[in-house]
């Protein structure tokens, strides 16, 4: 039996491609950095480390979503190598021109869509994945930084414009990825790229739903959706029935424009409660009060919905000492499974705020799976790493799709 595969030589570089064919010597069941087992083709090959060459084995996988492209185990090292963890690259970095003259600096036929990235920071692992995986598909993508980016309104002639005067005309998508602060701006320059018949993966109105964690709970309620019991009030004197009305303490108190677990903070006593939610109002900040899931023992599910369909699920834990599960303060992640009704939430929740692509976390409590909240720009690092999945190129092909285009492979055209 021989296997076919793919290697990515370079790091943060998907376009440059080697396909290889080799012989399989085994198939071995293996367990990922998540701890999930799953069955991998072994073949042999030699490895080339300065001046020494030896054969090893080596099980492959996709690593796409991982930090290496490949590991070398202690197996391929044993009697061979020492290893000193103070030192690195002993034997010196390979230059540039070096890789180019080996690997050749052939980029994929521009003959896909031209996508806009709409967000903040080129250097997130989210936003390179989706910039490498649109260029390895032979899309021209093109990273939009908000605040660089400004617009005309005219009737007739709406223009968006970035930097230096260039003209942004020409985009078949967008790709919004609007960090909280740059709300406002983001969404109107969004509204601008729609008024320019541009299509926006998410649009700038279901974001700014999203973002309001009060109107977005709200519209959840009136279709259905159920969510922890939540309270809002304004003045300090209404305070008390606050708690009370959530059930009391334990309690959650979150600011409504709170991000990425900050801004939420467990009172476990009534006195807590009132000081922390006073606190707040004083410095004339909306916040929400929400009750506390004891028995989630701080875990919620974080589901990646895209154009109405859950491709990715996976079960975050709150780090030792936290309350909630956030992958950001040293939470962790596992692929789970999740129930049908949990499915159905994940999706109808992002229905009826209009994403076509969305985070939506629910927590498994006595009541059934409730919705915390949906999140416009969810991160892939976590999920892709938990789940090995390619989300980056389901977002892509979702794209593809709904433009109705159709990906070259050979002289043959075919639909994803």
């Amino acid at each position: 039996m021989w296997v076919s595969f793919e290697v990515h030589p370079l790091q943060n570089n998907r376009y440059t491609v080697v396909r290889c064919e080799k012989p399989v010597v085994d198939k071995r069941a293996v367990k990922n950095s998540s701890g999930i087992s799953e069955t991998r083709y072994v073949i042999s090959s030699l490895i080339e480390l300065g001046d020494v060459t030896w054969e090893i084995e080596l099980t492959l996988a996709n690593r796409d979503s991982m930090g290496y492209r490949m590991l070398l185990g202690r197996s391929g090292m044993a009697d061979r190598l020492l290893i000193d963890p103070s030192q690195s690259l002993c034997l010196g970095d390979i230059s540039a021109d070096k890789l180019e003259n080996f690997y050749g600096t052939d980029r994929p036929e521009r003959s896909g869509l031209k996508i806009g990235l709409l967000a903040s920071n080129i250097n997130l692992y989210s936003n390179q994945r989706i910039l490498e995986t649109g260029e390895e598909r032979g899309h021209e993508m093109v990273f939009l930084d908000i605040k660089q980016c400004y617009m005309k309104l005219d009737a007739k002639h709406p223009e968006a414009r970035y930097r230096g005067g260039k003209t942004l005309n020409d985009f078949d998508s967008i790709i919004t990825r609007i960090k909280p602060s740059v709300t406002f701006y983001g969404c109107a320059l969004a509204r601008q790229f729609e008024s320019m018949n541009v299509l926006s993966m998410n649009s700038s109105d279901a974001i700014i739903k999203s973002r309001d964690k009060l109107f977005s709970l709200q519209l959840m309620l009136t279709k259905g959706i159920n969510i922890p019991t939540t309270g809002f009030a304004k003045s300090p004197i209404d305070t008390g029935d606050l708690i009370e009305m959530v059930g009391g303490a334990p309690l959650i108190v979150k600011l409504l424009e709170g991000t990425q677990g900050r801004g939420v903070v467990l009172a476990e006593t009534k006195k807590a409660a009132e000081s922390v939610i006073n606190a707040f109002k004083a410095l004339q900040a909306n916040l929400l009060v929400q009750e506390f899931i004891k028995e989630a023992d701080g875990k919620d599910l974080r589901c990646f919905v895209i154009n109405g369909k859950v491709v990715a699920s996976i079960q975050r834990t709150a780090a030792p000492g936290e309350f909630r599960a956030n992958l950001h303060q040293g939470g962790t992640a596992s692929v789970v499974k999740i129930t049908p009704d949990e499915r159905k939430l994940a999706v109808a929740a992002a229905k009826v705020l209009g994403l076509n692509i969305a985070g939506v976390d629910i927590v498994r409590s006595k009541k059934g799976p409730l919705l915390l909240e949906v999140n416009s720009s969810p991160g892939l690092e976590g999920i892709e790493t938990a789940t090995g999945k390619d989300i980056a190129g389901l977002m892509i092909s979702s794209i593809e799709r709904k433009l109705g285009w159709k990906r070259k492979l050979g002289s043959t055209q075919l639909a994803d």
